[in-house]
């Protein structure tokens, strides 16, 4: 008998084991460098679209109260004062700050993206995440119903009253999506380019009501259709809140820090403070059951 080459064989194998387990195992070297992510959010030197500059966009006109006198460039409004505290947050001052129109169904359509950010009362969807990266919300939103005061649709009081009259929305956001969705009327809504003509349809007569976000709303019957009114606004539909967030190009590398910046002006009460300071009118409506 030959005892040896079997032991040998033994012996080998044991070794070729244990190499490959130590080849597998994470070496103390790599375990212990610094991770990048920091480096990655430092202050004013983000990898932009242009070197130490960040540029935002949003749709025109823009309207109230998101933004003041249709300049998002000026600081005032809700979406310009968030624009500007993310920017800083950043490491970019109101000077380092480039602002640019993209049409709203745009922000978030397939395809590589001129902009840093996009901010434009876009919700976050898992749809639209397809396309787009988000960032945390910035702000929590819920939709309701306008109508023309002494009008049969100015009287509802629930979901089902509405489901006879004429409504309209703007195309591609979650105004439409709630008409369709959840009022789910006998006749189609009325789909509009913009908001603009949304409301025009609704002075005309077009259309028995409008569906947009709840602060839009008190906008445009407290200083745009003064005879118009709030009907009331949709209860939650459960899950998630809805929630606007800034746009990205998908799979940016600046997602990370926008939402680290959304998030550090939620904990810091920022973003609560500029809400009140712009949407302080957006407070309870009716909610349509």
């Amino acid at each position: 008998m030959h005892p040896a080459p079997r032991a040998l064989c033994r012996a080998v194998a044991a070794v070729v084991v244990l190499a490959a387990a130590v080849s597998c195992a994470p070496q103390p070297e790599e375990a212990d460098k610094p991770s990048s992510a920091g480096k990655a959010c430092e202050k004013g030197e983000l990898a932009t679209r242009t070197s130490g500059k960040l540029t935002i966009a949003t749709d025109e006109p823009a309207y109230e109260p998101w933004f003041k006198d249709g300049k998002p460039a000026n600081g005032k409004g809700f979406e310009s004062a968030v624009a500007y505290a993310v920017a800083e947050q950043l490491g970019y001052g109101k000077d380092k700050v480039a602002w640019q129109t993209v049409p709203f169904n745009k922000a978030f359509a397939p395809g590589e993206k001129t902009f840093d950010f996009d901010i434009n009362q876009v919700s976050v969807s898992e749809e639209r995440k397809k396309a787009v990266d988000f960032s945390s919300g910035y702000y929590d939103v819920r939709q309701a119903v306008v109508a023309l005061k002494g009008s049969k649709a100015a009287k509802a009081k629930s979901v089902a009253d509405l489901k006879g009259v004429k409504l309209g929305a703007q195309v591609g956001t979650t105004s439409l999506n709630y008409i369709d969705g959840v009022v789910k009327p006998k006749q189609a809504a009325a789909v509009y380019a913009k908001n603009d003509q949304a409301k025009s349809a609704l002075k005309n007569g077009q259309v028995d009501a409008i569906v947009v976000d709840l602060p839009t709303a008190f906008y445009i019957t407290g200083a745009e259709i003064t005879d118009a009114t709030i009907v009331g606004q949709f209860a939650h539909q459960g899950g998630t809140p809805e929630q606007f967030g800034l746009v990205l190009d998908k799979g940016s590398a600046l997602t990370s820090c926008v939402s680290r910046a959304v998030d550090a002006l939620r904990e810091d009460g920022t973003l609560a403070k500029i809400e009140q300071q712009w949407l302080s009118d957006a407070v309870d409506a009716p909610v349509l059951k």
